[in-house]
C-alpha cells in the first residue's frame, strides 16, 4: 500500500537532482526527492565541488598574504596558518548553501524524503532509513528521476581508509597538514586538492598514470598547467602507475613503476596518498535490473534523446549516464529532462559545456580541442593571446596563461576554446555562449570589450585567429 502519489520523484539531491525537482514544481508537477543525506546538495554541496572551493580561495589568500601583497605595497608580518579556522569557514559555506538548497525546496512545495531508494515496480519507489533500518514506505508517481551521482573509483593496491589513504572527501578534512602527500591522479580533482594542501605547506607528488596531466584537455593547457604549478612546488610522475602501498614507520611507502612497464620500480615515501583517479556512477542497489533499466558494463545508464531509459517512466540524469561527470552538466540535463517530460523543448548542447580546473591559475575548456579537431581531419585556425600582454592581468600582477580559440577553416564558427589564467572559469561563458549560439570568431572579435579587463584577452584571441590582434 502505497502512502502517497507525486507526478515526479526524484532519486538523488545533488546539483541535477535538486535542479529538476525545483523545475518540476515550477511547472505544475507535485515532486518528491529522496536522498540519504539529510543535507541536500548531493556530493557536490557536501563533500565535493563547494568545500573544495573554500579551502582553494581560503588557501589562495593564504598564499596571498604571506608572499604576493607586497608586491601591491601592502605590508603584512606574521603570516601564519589557522588549519582549524580554514575548515571551519569550509563547513560554513556547505551549511549555509545546503540550507539553501532546503529553503527552494520549501519555497516550491518540493518534498523531501531522506532515506535509501530502490525502484520498486512501476512507477513505485521504496524508501527505506538511511541508517540501514528495514522498515520501508513505498511512494507512487508518474514518473522517476535517477540523479544518484557518483562516488569514488577504487584502484587496486591502494584501499581508502580516510586516514592515510585517502578519497577527495577525506582530503577535505584533515586535520594537520601533512609534511608529504602523494596525489594519485593528475585530473581536476587531484590538482585541486593538491594545490590546496602544497600551498598551506605539504610537498606534494602528483602520480598520473597518462604521459601527461589533465589528459582531457587542450595540450597547451595541460603543458602550460604543469610548468606553472611545477613553479609552486608541485612535483608530477607522468607516465607512471602505483603498483602498492603499504605502511613504513608512521606513513607509508609506494611503490610506483613505469606506466609502459620498462622501466624498475621505485618507492616515495609519504604521510598520506590521495586516490583521485576519477569516480564511477552510483547505480548500484537501485533495483534497476529488475525494472529493465540497462546499464553499460562500467554502470552507466543507457538513455535515449529524452534522457529515458529502457523501462518507460524511468529516466536519468548527470553522473548516472554518460558523459563529463560535471555538477553543471548534470542541472543542465535535469531541467532539460522535466521540460520534455512537460511537452517543452528542452536540450542540452555538450559541445557548449565548460570544463573548469580551480587552481591558480585556474584552467577552463568548452568546445573540442585542438588535437581532437585534427586527429578528426578537421581544417581549423587558432588564434592565441597572452595575458602577458593584457593591461588588467598586468595590473593585478596575474599574467601567467593565455587564452585559445579555435575555430572552422572555412566557416569560422569557433569550435573549441581555452583558457589558461585568472578567472579562466568566469571567463570561459563568454566562449561557451558563443559555440551554443553559432558565432564566429569575428562574431567575438567585433563586439566592444570594456577596457580594461580579463576579457579582452579573448577578443584579441579572437583577432588573432585571422592574424589582427592589436596588443602584441
Amino acid at each position: 500500500m502505497a502512502d502517497k502519489r507525486y507526478d515526479l520523484i526524484v532519486i538523488g539531491a545533488g546539483p541535477g537532482g535538486y535542479s529538476a525537482a525545483i523545475r518540476a514544481a515550477q511547472l505544475g508537477f507535485s515532486v518528491a526527492c529522496i536522498d540519504k543525506r539529510a543535507s541536500l546538495g548531493g556530493t557536490c554541496l557536501n563533500v565535493g565541488c563547494i568545500p573544495s572551493k573554500a579551502l582553494l580561495e581560503s588557501s589562495e589568500r593564504y598564499v596571498e598574504a604571506r608572499d604576493r601583497l607586497a608586491e601591491h605595497g601592502v605590508a603584512v608580518d606574521g603570516v601564519s596558518l589557522d588549519l582549524t579556522a580554514m575548515l571551519a569557514r569550509k563547513d560554513k559555506v556547505v551549511e549555509d548553501l545546503t540550507k539553501g538548497v532546503a529553503f527552494l525546496f520549501r519555497k516550491n512545495g518540493i518534498e523531501a524524503i531522506v532515506g535509501r531508494a530502490r525502484i520498486a515496480g512501476p512507477g513505485r519507489v521504496a524508501v527505506r532509513p538511511a541508517d540501514g533500518g528495514v522498515q520501508a514506505r513505498t511512494l507512487e508517481c508518474d514518473r522517476i528521476l535517477i540523479a544518484t551521482g557518483s562516488e569514488t573509483a577504487a584502484l587496486d593496491g591502494l584501499e581508502i581508509d580516510e586516514e592515510r589513504i585517502l578519497s577527495s572527501t577525506g582530503a577535505l578534512s584533515l586535520s594537520a597538514v601533512p609534511d608529504r602527500m602523494v596525489v594519485v591522479g593528475g585530473g581536476y580533482i587531484g590538482l585541486e586538492m593538491g594545490s590546496v594542501w602544497s600551498r598551506l605547506g605539504a610537498r606534494v607528488t602528483v602520480v598520473e598514470y597518462l604521459d601527461t596531466i589533465l589528459p582531457t584537455m587542450d595540450g597547451e593547457v595541460a603543458r602550460q598547467m604543469a610548468r606553472a604549478l611545477a613553479r609552486q612546488g608541485m612535483t608530477f610522475r607522468t607516465g607512471t602507475r602505483v603498483a602498492e602501498a603499504r605502511r613504513h614507520g608512521g606513513g607509508l611507502r609506494i611503490a610506483v613503476e613505469p606506466a609502459a612497464g620498462d622501466g624498475d620500480a621505485e618507492t616515495i615515501d609519504c604521510d598520506v596518498v590521495l586516490v583521485a583517479v576519477g569516480r564511477r556512477p552510483f547505480t548500484e542497489g537501485l533495483g534497476l535490473e529488475e525494472a529493465g533499466v540497462r546499464r553499460d558494463a562500467r554502470g552507466f545508464i543507457a538513455v535515449d534523446t529524452r534522457f529515458e531509459t529502457d523501462a518507460k517512466g524511468i529516466f536519468a540524469i548527470g553522473d548516472a549516464i554518460p558523459g563529463p561527470m560535471l555538477a553543471h552538466k548534470a542541472e543542465e540535463e535535469g531541467i532539460a529532462a522535466v521540460e520534455l517530460m512537460a511537452g517543452q523543448a528542452g536540450h542540452v548542447n555538450y559541445d557548449a559545456i565548460p570544463g573548469v580546473v580551480y587552481t591558480e591559475p585556474e584552467a577552463a575548456s568548452v568546445g573540442r580541442t585542438e588535437e581532437a579537431l585534427r586527429e578528426q581531419g578537421q581544417r581549423v585556425r587558432v588564434g592565441r593571446f597572452p595575458f602577458s600582454a593584457n593591461a588588467r592581468a598586468r595590473s593585478r600582477a596575474e599574467v601567467d596563461g593565455f587564452v585559445k580559440v579555435l575555430a572552422d577553416a572555412e566557416t569560422d564558427a569557433v569550435l573549441g576554446a581555452h583558457i589558461v589564467g585568472p578567472e579562466a572559469g568566469t571567463m570561459i561563458a563568454e566562449l561557451a555562449l558563443a559555440i551554443e549560439f553559432g558565432a564566429s570568431s569575428e562574431d567575438i572579435a567585433r563586439t566592444c570589450h570594456a577596457h580594461p579587463t580579463l576579457n579582452e584577452a579573448i577578443k584579441e584571441a579572437a583577432l588573432a585567429v585571422e592574424g589582427r590582434e592589436i596588443h602584441i
